[in-house]
């Protein structure tokens, strides 16, 4: 089949489509093309229900409420809803996105429009036909409708051909995170900007475990580093998290885990994301760090916060205890761990913690250990960034983060610190479309493909992000993180740009 030309209609979910067309122009053949039965609400599917037949013209009041009332809960629900009407009056069209608005989801419009004779030939062949004179009033209706629609708040209008052309658009639906991920790659082709990546593992439950673990880690280490990522970690749980995987599954613990990665990288930071801050005392979490710089050449950072998962304290009998006190804690050690690093021995006397002497020899090959604080609590967690850390994890979309990097800017002008010496990055899931079938079923909202990642990223990059870490969803091969390497590479940062993995 030849190329073509013709723009897909890209199509967020979840969202309300409204399908417009006189009667008989092929709606509801190219709805049932593109779209399962139980998106697509049919007007005159349900004035069969509640009249006589399809065409009951009588039984359409009726049918239009309970169409409403079915989109509704549909759009309730986050479900991807498709409205099969002629949608010609302005009034009914509003009405639309009423119940789109009310959902907090996009309204798109699809106009579906045939050749006059087709729909005429259509509606002669029906049981029960639409009057000819109807037909005509529509055929001006939707004249005057096309005239309009682009002015009426739809988020975006789209044109459809209902015929079975090899030429036609095709229906392409995505993640509504994905959805304006084209036009930002093409913003980062055109306007490029800076953008470091990490890589977390925080999976370990692969082919051949626990026998191959350390052979399969090791290899993706090595890609990792040599596809060019800037940092490398894990997370500090012994057991697997609730929304990663199941309690069974196996979880190498961190620190040991580390000591392997940095012997098998050379160029990579490489840290936790994030240190409990109640698992570990904090001055020999300071002697671990000290001991990962030393053994990685100088290539550790420190990742930590106030820890939130109950279960493992329970399965492991540490005391956890409540979050008041775990902020505490957690400036207890944003205070200490620079002393355990720094020049002499000198007393640490914290609310939760003291230290006699602050020995930790070796010394770290860096003058400056970076630390990171985990969590984007506005109030407390970021202005313990902008007091003490030298970079932040944020959670959330680009417009969550962009939100939470203003917060941090405004603690850091009320401390009277630089905002620019506080390096942002962000954790999110990502996966390069072309893995299995149940993987991209499982991860949906992160599978993407490599233009639509590069968008992806690019809206962080916009937000604020210096560096994002990726948790890749990894199968125990170096497959995905080949995959990931044109991403990396539309946002080669050169290496003079302060922050975590400078």
């Amino acid at each position: 089949m030849p190329e073509c030309d013709v723009p897909d209609i890209r199509l967020p979910e979840p969202c309300l489509v409204v399908l417009v067309g006189v009667a008989g122009s092929g709606k509801s053949t190219w709805a049932r093309r593109w779209f399962p039965d139980g998106a697509v609400v049919s007007s005159d599917d349900l004035r069969a229900t509640v009249g006589r037949h399809r065409h009951d013209l009588a039984a359409t009041k009726d049918a239009t409420e309970v169409l409403a009332l079915i989109v509704t809960k549909r759009l309730g629900r986050r479900l991807l809803t498709v409205v099969d009407s002629t949608a010609l009056d302005p009034a009914v069209r509003a009405g639309y996105r009423r119940l789109a608005l009310a959902a907090g989801v996009p309204c798109h419009a699809v106009i579906v429009d045939s050749p006059e004779r087709e729909v005429r030939a259509r509606n002669r062949g029906r049981p029960e036909a639409v009057p000819s004179s109807v037909v005509t009033s529509q055929l001006r209706s939707l004249a005057a409708t096309l005239e309009a629609i682009g002015q009426e708040g739809f988020d975006e209008v789209h044109r459809a051909d209902a015929g079975d052309a090899g030429d036609a658009a095709e229906v392409v639906v995505v993640p509504a995170s994905l959805y304006d991920a084209p036009a930002a790659a093409r913003r980062q082709e055109e306007d490029p900007m800076e953008l470091r990546f990490g890589l977390q593992i925080g999976r370990f439950s692969w082919p051949g475990a626990p026998q191959e673990t350390a052979e399969r880690l090791g290899a993706i280490a090595r890609a990792a580093e040599e596809v060019g990522f800037s940092s490398l970690s894990v997370m500090d749980h012994v057991v697997q998290i609730p929304s990663v995987g199941r309690e069974w599954e196996d979880m190498l613990e961190s620190t040991a885990t580390l000591g392997y990665l940095a012997a098998c990288t050379e160029s990579m930071r490489i840290g936790t994301l994030v240190n409990g801050v109640t698992y570990r005392n904090v001055a020999h979490l300071g002697k671990i760090v000290a001991t990962l710089d030393v053994l990685s050449g100088g290539r550790a950072f420190c990742g930590i916060g106030v820890a939130w998962f109950r279960r493992e304290h329970e399965l492991y009998g540490w005391d956890f205890p409540p979050v008041a006190r775990r902020y505490e804690m957690l400036e207890d050690a944003l205070q200490l761990l620079p002393l355990m690093w720094g020049k002499g021995s000198p007393r640490f006397e914290g609310r939760t913690v003291t230290v006699a002497a602050a020995t930790c020899y070796p010394r770290p090959l860096q003058d400056h250990v970076p630390i990171l604080v985990g969590g984007s609590g506005e109030r407390r967690t970021l202005r313990l960034v902008a007091r003490y850390a030298d970079a932040c994890n944020l959670f959330g979309s680009p417009a969550d983060v962009a939100r939470r990097v203003q917060v941090l800017h405004e603690h850091c002008k009320a401390l009277e610190r630089d905002p620019a010496t506080v390096t942002v990055t962000n954790l999110s899931e990502a996966a390069i479309l072309g893995g299995s079938a149940a993987a991209a079923e499982r991860y949906a909202d992160v599978v993407a493909t490599v233009e639509e990642q590069i968008g992806r990223y690019r809206g962080y990059a916009e937000a604020g992000v210096q560096e994002a870490i990726v948790a890749l969803h990894l199968d125990g091969t170096t497959s995905q993180l080949e995959a990931f390497a044109p991403v990396i590479a539309a946002f080669r940062s050169r290496p003079e740009r302060p922050g975590l993995t400078a």
